[in-house]
């Protein structure tokens, strides 16, 4: 017997449509390019939504079309984040931050045929559009009086000309749920990246999940600040909330110092912040020395890489902002775990709570997960226990677009690369990442143990651990510090730091000062690049 329930369909445009509805007036406020502040409502967002569906119509592409963005967070991108997929287009964030031929190879592969950009990527685009071969049509992001002329750029036109005359009235196509809406890539680390394709299903169920009180906690009382990129992972899937909540969003632009993102928390009244723990280093960085505080800041999320306990902290003691840790990836669009507390853990000491914090968290609704040894075998949730982990869901990728690099899952399940424990209440935490984890004389050293306590000492601004080859014990821990500007410490203070913090046998064996740690399109550290850098190194004694 089946239901006698209305059938509709998950779309991207309800989401636009239900904020313009009930939630019109509801502002979104960003920090343009150019330096100064727009300000709209939600209902303009979905006019000027419908106008991009229109400007993409008047071109006759076809329904899949992709169309790519070069954008940093800010109101002309969040249209076309609902004019591109609500039209049936499949809209394809791309990452300024990989190089220039990585870009026209990702363009060329996902055979992208119109790329909106900001001005700040001018040059960028000026230095691959002739390898990009089936991209037609260029549209920069600004008025129309403030597109330069000799560009070089074929078929160069400004936004506000290419949507601005436009009709404001639209009929959102009815699309099967389970049609592309759009399209990111993996950043690359190794080989050439590959694209998970995310529907208009996986995408609103994201957003349902994303928002409930034990993920991000998204309501119409909020004023969210995503410094996560909109070309990462769709800004981890706030704005598709932020639309279902009807939530105030404040947008940071190109400007992610410490500093203007200190002053734009402060001027529109932030509750609720999100990125990975490189922005929130330089914001505490500029607030310490300065006596600042948070007067409406009360929660920020941090992912993308382990958040050193030192940052929870800070946070939590110096300015009474709840860290939420998050854990996902681009093939879970991106969520797969928060870390939020029980109610019989709020009773727990502020210090066995914080070794939950540490933790990446339990699934949200929608994600399943596992850790298995090498065989296979999955393992307990014991807290202790260590292995491969496992996930499966709605929003998890089946298969990569193009099925590049064939099928990724086991038995139904796609292997994250990452190495973790489950503990009986469901708190996950990584370990390391499979290719990092260090093997000592037979045991496992988790890399992010060795990089967290160097990151509570003082001095350290960034640590990556890395293995290096020893005859006897097959690897060893090293820590690669970077020191906080007019900050000094040896290496041997740095060692004796960690001495009853772990066991000996897990201290590294050496600390190397280095100017800087190279990081990924993401903000996560490149330790095959730190490597490479470090491939005439030997340890001490050897």
């Amino acid at each position: 017997m089946l239901g006698l329930m209305q059938q509709q369909s998950l779309l991207i445009s309800s989401l636009i449509e239900f904020s313009d509805q009930h939630h019109g007036d509801g502002e979104v406020v960003s920090r343009r390019v150019e330096g100064d502040i727009h300000r709209y409502t939600w209902s303009d967002v979905a006019r000027r939504s419908r106008q991009v569906a229109n400007a993409l119509d008047a071109q006759k592409l076809p329904e899949g079309t992709r169309i790519a963005t070069l954008a940093w967070n800010g109101y002309r991108h969040l249209e076309l984040y609902f004019g591109v997929s609500g039209s049936g287009r499949v809209l394809h964030t791309m990452n300024p931050r990989l190089h220039p031929e990585q870009l026209a190879w990702i363009a060329n592969h996902a055979e992208d045929q119109v790329l909106c950009f900001d001005m700040t990527f001018l040059p960028l685009v000026q230095a691959v559009h002739s390898h990009c071969k089936t991209i037609t049509q260029f549209v920069a992001l600004c008025d129309a009086d403030k597109l330069p002329e000799g560009t070089g750029i074929p078929n160069l036109v400004s936004y506000e000309a290419w949507m601005g005359q436009q009709p404001s009235t639209y009929d959102w196509p009815q699309l099967d749920e389970n049609t592309a809406c759009s399209l990111c890539y993996t950043s690359g680390t190794t080989g050439n990246p590959k694209g998970a394709l995310y529907s208009h299903r996986s995408t609103v169920l994201h957003a349902y999940a994303a928002a409930l009180p034990d993920s991000m906690c998204i309501s119409a009382r909020d004023s969210i600040l995503p410094v996560v990129p909109m070309f990462h992972v769709n800004a981890w899937g706030i704005p598709y909330s932020a639309a279902m909540a009807g939530a105030k969003l404040v947008f940071p632009g190109p400007a992610l110092d410490g500093k203007s993102v200190y002053e734009l928390i402060e001027a529109e009244g932030v509750t609720f912040a999100a990125g990975v723990p490189t922005v929130w280093q330089m914001l505490l960085g500029h607030m310490a020395p300065a006596g600042l505080k948070f007067s409406t800041l009360n929660r920020t999320v941090i992912g993308g890489s382990a958040c050193p306990p030192a940052m929870i902290d800070a946070f939590r003691q110096n300015y009474n902002v709840d860290v939420l840790h998050a854990w996902g990836m681009t093939e879970l669009s991106p969520l797969g775990t928060v870390c939020t507390l029980k109610n019989k853990h709020l009773s727990l000491p502020a210090e066995q709570q914080m070794k939950l914090r540490m933790k990446q968290g339990r699934c949200i609704f929608g994600i399943d997960m596992k850790i298995v040894d090498a065989e296979g075998q999955a393992l307990p949730h014991d807290g202790k226990s260590a292995g491969d982990l496992l996930v499966k869901g709605p929003w998890v990728i089946a298969s990569y677009y193009k099925q590049e690099g064939g099928n990724p899952l086991v038995d139904g399940w796609f292997p994250t690369g990452d190495v973790a424990t489950i503990d009986t209440d469901g708190f996950m935490q990584i370990t390391d990442r499979s290719k990092d984890v260090i093997k000592s004389g037979g045991e496992w050293i988790s890399s992010i143990d060795v990089e967290n306590i160097a990151m509570a000492h003082p001095a350290v601004a960034m640590a990556a651990c890395i293995g290096m080859r020893h005859p006897k014990w097959d690897e060893r821990p090293i820590v690669c510090v970077v020191k906080k500007p007019g900050a000094d410490v040896t290496r041997e203070a740095l060692l004796a730091f960690y001495e009853g913090k772990t066991a000996k046998w897990q201290i590294p064996d050496d600390v190397v000062f280095v100017d800087a740690i190279p990081l990924g399109g993401t903000g996560k550290m490149l330790k095959t690049r730190l490597r490479e850098q470090l491939a005439d190194y030997v340890l001490p004694g050897l």
